[in-house]
């Protein structure tokens, strides 16, 4: 609702600010001028609750007040970085450290290899082929050629049964918007297919070779695209060589306009089976269809919603899943489609103490991989559920891919730590054996670098584990200048990884940490349930635990003690900041969820209710309004040195909710606080396919922003004990 007199109204905003003692905050330098906002009388009410949104226009990214807006905060941002000595050697660092070749785990499609190769700067990786290991690679599709800057990307790649036909999906300036074409593979020249409006799907091929299935939205408006909702999504089949709008719808549900469908072939091209989910949340249905028979209909294999289930492998009319129906850690079962009823399921591989996180079916053996303590492990068992190995892995770490068939004698997969490069082996799963296909170099010496898991304790009493990295030999004299990095949502799991990133802020004298908080994978279905709606909370208060075991610990100090975390992330650290201010000397939120009340409202949002509820459930407005970043900057309040970030083609969160966190922070911010910018990239989106050299940038001026918010060329101030 609008209200012209603002003032007449009790807004929420202004109660939260009501008990605010003003204050005067530590000198931090020379004052910043940051833009006039204005502000407008835009008062919601939520049921008896009138909540003001005074920067409601900034939602309106196209407008030409809000253009201007971002213009002018980037002077003022870019201004301030400008003038931070530190940051070119930063970028010069990370421009070294970066240089060099990555790869993606190979896969094998039609008697072909498959992966990507980046040489060390390329803006995108690239895509070759071989017929055998031993050939040498052959280009097929350089993205860097498709922009001159480098921001279209690669989004997704299927190869066609024979082996003929790549099709490929891109995405531009980082949207979720992706185009479909298909390459020849032998002559490496398009097609005439081109498929659009495709969000949150791959392509799956008919045995043939003829066509493939997909998932779409309806075009949306052009004025809509970045920021109007998504509904209905749908499966279609795009037989070669037509026009798309010859494309034959397979599935959708006019009834059910917020499930998102995915679609795919079995490996032996019987079934068609066909994934539906609730938003984000990881309770699914599985439907199936049958391919041999034509006309067959859509039906059900599991349909309650009640537990999530991933399709696996097939023989014939029996499916494998994983399920963590009965088993929150997950377990692999049998359903036999032709009496799909759950007293007749056969469990294959039971339930383990640590949580499962993929499975594939390779030499006729079931490829498991787990997370204990959030560190990967692999083990191999045989169809009947027997244990035959563990991997052997290098150390702690993290495993991806096993991408292959269950006739293939060999897969693939990616290794990775945090003072470990990305490595990858190939796997002879007749002997067990893993030898090393390509290995990078990067100009550092882990050996001079220790990773160490603490195990500290949140308000509650729930332990939480986090990674401690850092150069060794660091003392404990509450000095170190400190990243502490988080997530906990979405049941998303944060293990270990190689960042060329984390590695130019330790080069510096940083320790990073990441803590894996509640709302997470990282010990199944209960951990990540811990953190979301009524209990979100929890998240933050082991966030917060995190910062005060490394203070009380003389990891760290309040002042050299910086936040960050990225989409749910940004969630993160806009709520810890507000929640504990004297807490941190910097924050980074990026690309964040800063206003809870409203998230559900653009593109893909509502699909977080999942995870945040909503405010339009009374209780839940209750949670939400307690904790949305927006809702909680209290005027007069001395916040930490921040630097949100954002984009102006994310249309996954939209920049709006940074927009309103920035503008509100500036005005928040007592006389004499610390910096509050914000970081407004162009041409890039949430974060995905975001070219090399915008990478660069972005990092350094990350890394030289904490430079000086955290005086990393000074001693901090230790309180006595």
């Amino acid at each position: 609702m609008q209200m012209r007199h603002a003032s007449l109204v009790v807004s929420l905003i202004a109660m939260l600010g009501a008990n605010a003692t003003a204050q005067t905050c530590p000198a931090s330098g020379a004052a910043l001028n940051y833009p006039v906002t204005k502000k407008v009388d835009q008062v919601d009410n939520y049921h008896g609750t009138n909540v003001a949104d005074p920067y409601r226009w900034l939602e309106d990214a196209n407008s030409a007040d809000t253009k201007a807006w971002v213009d002018a905060q980037n002077k003022v941002t870019q201004s301030y970085l400008g003038q931070i000595p530190e940051r070119e050697t930063i970028k010069q660092r990370l421009t070294t450290l970066w240089n060099y070749e990555r790869y993606s785990v190979p896969y094998k499609e039609g008697g072909r290899y498959f992966y990507s190769r980046n040489d060390g700067l390329q803006n995108q990786s690239v895509l070759y082929t071989m017929k055998s290991l031993a050939d040498e690679p052959r280009m097929l599709l350089d993205p860097n050629k498709l922009a001159v800057d480098g921001t279209v990307a690669l989004s997704g790649t299927a190869i066609s049964p024979n082996g003929k036909y790549l099709a490929y999906g891109t995405a531009a300036s980082g949207s979720d918007w992706t185009e479909w074409k298909v390459r020849d593979i032998d002559t490496g020249r398009d097609t005439i297919d081109h498929i659009q409006w495709v969000k949150f799907s791959s392509a799956s091929w008919t045995p043939d070779g003829k066509g493939f299935f997909y998932s779409r939205y309806d075009k949306p408006d052009e004025s809509a695209k970045l920021a109007g909702a998504n509904y209905f999504h749908k499966v279609y089949y795009h037989a070669l060589g037509t026009a798309q709008s010859a494309d034959v719808l397979v599935y959708d549900r006019p009834d059910k306009k917020e499930w998102i469908i995915n679609a795919q072939v079995t490996d032996d091209g019987k079934y068609l089976i066909i994934n539906a989910s609730q938003g984000s949340s990881p309770k699914n249905g599985v439907f199936f269809k049958d391919l041999s028979k034509p006309g067959s209909k859509v039906v059900p294999l599991v349909d309650g919603f009640d537990a999530s289930y991933n399709f696996v492998d097939n023989d014939g009319a029996v499916f494998y899943v994983t399920t963590d129906k009965n088993a929150p850690r997950s377990r692999v079962i049998a359903i036999d489609s032709r009496k799909p009823a759950s007293a007749n399921w056969k469990q294959v591989v039971a339930e383990s103490a640590q949580p499962l996180k993929g499975v594939s079916v390779i030499n006729n053996q079931i490829v498991t991989e787990y997370l204990a303590d959030a560190r990967s492990m692999v083990k191999i068992f045989n169809r009947n559920g027997k244990l035959v190995r563990e991997l052997k892995l290098p150390g702690i770490g993290s495993v991806s891919g096993f991408p292959g068939k269950r006739h293939y004698s060999e897969t693939f997969y990616s290794f990775t730590g945090f003072t470990n490069p990305t490595t990858i082996y190939r796997l002879d799963l007749k002997s067990g054996a893993s030898t090393v296909f390509r290995q990078p170099k990067v100009d550092f010496d882990p050996s001079a670098y220790e990773t160490r898991q603490q195990f500290y304790t949140s308000r509650d009493g729930t332990k939480v584990p986090m990674f401690i990295v850092s150069k060794k030999g660091i003392k404990l004299d509450g000095s170190n200048p400190t990243y502490l990095y988080g997530y906990g949502g979405f049941n998303a799991s944060m293990t270990p990884g190689f960042s060329t990133a984390n590695l130019a802020w330790m080069e510096m004298g940083g320790v990073y940490v990441l803590a894996n908080l509640r709302g997470g994978g990282e010990y199944g279905e209960a951990w990540h349930q811990a953190g979301t709606k009524l209990q979100k909370q929890n998240v933050f208060d082991d966030f917060i635990g995190a910062a005060e075991w490394l203070i009380a610990n003389k990891v760290t100090s309040p002042a050299k003690l910086a936040i960050g975390g990225g989409s749910n992330g940004g969630l993160l650290v806009g709520a810890a900041m507000t929640q504990r201010p004297d807490l941190f000397g910097a924050a980074i939120p990026q690309v964040g969820v800063m206003d809870m009340l409203r998230f559900h409202k653009f593109t893909i949002g509502w699909a977080w209710t999942s995870d945040y509820g909503s405010s339009e459930n009374p209780d839940e407005f209750k949670a939400l309004v307690k904790y949305s970043p927006l809702h909680n900057l209290k005027p007069g309040s001395c916040y930490p040195a921040t630097m949100i970030t954002t984009a102006d083609h994310d249309d996954r969160v939209v920049p709006a909710h940074s927009f309103k966190f920035a503008a509100t922070a500036q005005a928040a911010q007592a006389p004499g606080g610390a910096p509050i910018l914000i970081r407004i990239d162009t041409k890039a989106g949430h974060g995905a396919g975001k070219p090399t050299a915008k990478q660069i940038e972005e990092v350094a001026d990350r890394w030289g922003f904490l430079s000086r918010a955290l005086r990393m060329n000074e001693p901090a101030k230790v309180a006595a004990q």
